[in-house]
């Protein structure tokens, strides 16, 4: 037997352009440490905590929230 659960309601949208994730960042002091395929960013505040993000034009939701939640945006 399986339960479903649905919540009503309404989500926030998640930012997935990458330029404007990258924007955010910078903007609340994430310093940008290397690169490569992916743009890897770091607070001074938060040292353990390394923010990978992939040079495409847009993210999926999923990696959108993966950032969301590692910048404490969610």
């Amino acid at each position: 037997m399986r339960i479903i659960i649905r919540i009503i309601g309404r989500e926030r949208a998640l930012e997935t352009n990458t330029r404007r994730i990258i924007a955010r960042l910078e903007r609340e002091n994430w310093s940008k440490v290397g690169g490569g395929n992916y743009d890897k960013f770091t607070n001074s505040a938060r040292q353990v905590v390394l923010i990978i993000v992939p040079r495409n034009r847009t993210f999926s939701p999923g990696v959108a929230r993966d950032i969301a939640k590692k910048a404490g945006w969610i």
